[in-house]
């Protein structure tokens, strides 16, 4: 039964992170760009200024609603993930240097597509019976496309609440359970029992916290997560650089690596014989969108709670986001791998996730610490993840059900927490993976047939800008 379910599963996730899903996300990114007049690149410096730039700004609090700031920051707590330091390794690892490449062109496309989620999530949301500011596909497919559509909708809510407890729970808290685990063994010895015992702690505190930050709603999560994303990023980013300046005389040969493995990957390494470009594509792309959510969906639920007069001062935050996750955090994991470990001394074909950045870490620091650093960075990742992907999973519950019905799926996500430590995950993985893959689906249907409006609303807010009526 179980290997049944395996190869069905493995059959639709060769379809919804293959070639050809890698295809449509690009394509979809390609189009969006061209037809907002590549808003990512054209406006950049408005877009940083207009987004951390205005990071440390007060505002006043309001019911219902955060401030653009702190939803841009719930968003990014779910991006910035395990992703970012087990996924953009493993994607070296199996599709090369060149993977890093491809990660980039994904994000670079990436930022308009999360643009326009977030837009119309902003453009076409509705309060709920709390008051607060709901939205996100279901709603921009329900409000934007019509009734006619609303079996997209129910799709996207279904793939959503089913996904939150795998790739936004379960696969999480493992991670961090394993993580920790990890990095004791670094000083001392534990036995299998002690590792269960660690692994069962770190599940429970990581489900009454997810239990307590729920309970606050909204409000609670938006300002937990606005004081974990700056803190971990800059501890991330500040040990990275470390790396990289300590070894800035092997960076061009790095870059070098990218840019020729992107291309042709067997030309970088004898353990890439046989490894082609579509390799480098699909696992550059992949774990790109994995990492960033662009196209998926996910975000827009939290951006949607957003204080803001027009949809487009939310959606350059959707740019910022991606830059930040993939440009900034991704691209410091690459060069702590390349770079610390080495082009050459990488073992290709074998996706040993985190410990492969564990090794770039330990290059410069020596052993225990870096497991303690890479540890404490995954542990806050993860748990942010968890938290916000709590938040995408009771909106899509709601949607389906209605408000009440969120509290018992809150109860059931946490007690699925608190197991998640000692149970092994290698399918609930793949069948998450699978799931955050096919969310994509009739999100970029909808993205596509709503590309009029946020074409419009794209040519209104810069054309104030240029006018000198909006800032």
């Amino acid at each position: 039964m179980i290997q049944t379910i395996t190869d069905i599963n493995d059959t639709i996730n060769g379809f919804v992170w293959g070639l050809p899903m890698m295809i449509l996300i690009l394509g979809v990114g390609i189009y969006l760009s061209v037809r907002c007049g590549f808003p990512q690149f054209c406006h950049f410096i408005h877009i940083m200024k207009n987004t951390m730039g205005k990071a440390f700004e007060k505002t006043e609090k309001k019911s219902g609603a955060v401030s653009p700031f702190k939803a841009m920051c719930t968003a990014l707590a779910a991006s910035i993930g395990t992703g970012n330091i087990a996924g953009v390794s493993g994607a070296i690892a199996i599709g090369g240097p060149g993977a890093v490449f491809w990660m980039w062109v994904s994000a670079l496309l990436g930022m308009c597509t999360k643009f326009s989620e977030v837009t119309l999530a902003l453009k076409f949301r509705q309060r709920n019976e709390k008051g607060d500011w709901v939205g996100g596909p279901m709603y921009y497919i329900t409000n934007g496309l019509g009734k006619n559509w609303k079996w997209l909708a129910v799709l996207f809510a279904i793939f959503g609440a089913l996904a939150s407890f795998g790739i936004g729970n379960m696969t999480q808290i493992n991670t961090i359970a394993g993580t920790i685990n990890t990095a004791i063994e670094g000083f001392i010895s534990t036995t299998e029992t002690q590792k269960t015992i660690i692994a069962w702690i770190v599940a429970i505190l990581c489900a009454i916290i997810c239990a307590v930050v729920l309970l606050g709603g909204i409000q609670r999560l938006a300002d937990v997560c606005s004081l974990m994303v700056p803190v971990m990023a800059l501890i991330y980013i500040v040990a990275a650089l470390f790396v990289i300046v300590c070894n800035v005389t092997a960076i061009p040969e790095a870059f070098s690596a990218i840019f020729r493995g992107a291309f042709s990957p067997s030309s970088v390494a004898g353990g890439l014989a046989g490894v082609g470009i579509k390799t480098a594509i699909t696992k550059g792309v992949g774990r790109g969108i994995f990492s960033n959510e662009a196209g998926l969906g996910s975000a827009p639920i939290a951006h949607a709670a957003a204080d803001v007069d027009h949809p487009v001062k939310q959606g350059i935050y959707g740019v910022f986001e991606v830059f930040m996750d993939t440009i900034v955090v991704c691209t410091m994991t690459a060069m702590v791998v390349l770079l610390g470990v080495g082009v050459q001394n990488i073992e290709y074909g074998n996706d040993i996730g985190a410990n492969l950045t564990i090794k770039g870490f330990e290059s410069v620091f020596g052993g225990g610490l870096p497991g303690v650093a890479v540890a404490v960075c995954l542990t806050l990742f993860a748990l942010s993840t968890v938290l916000t992907w709590a938040l995408y999973g009771t909106r899509c519950v709601e949607y389906l059900f209605g408000h009440k019905a969120s509290r018992v799926y809150q109860v059931i996500f946490c007690l699925f927490a608190c197991i998640a430590g000692t149970v092994e995950l290698s399918l609930a993985w793949a069948i998450a993976d699978t799931l955050n893959g096919l969310m994509a689906i009739p999100n970029l249907i909808a993205l596509v047939l709503l590309s009029p409006v946020v074409i419009k609303l794209c040519k209104e807010y810069f054309a104030e800008v240029k006018a000198g009526k909006s800032k």
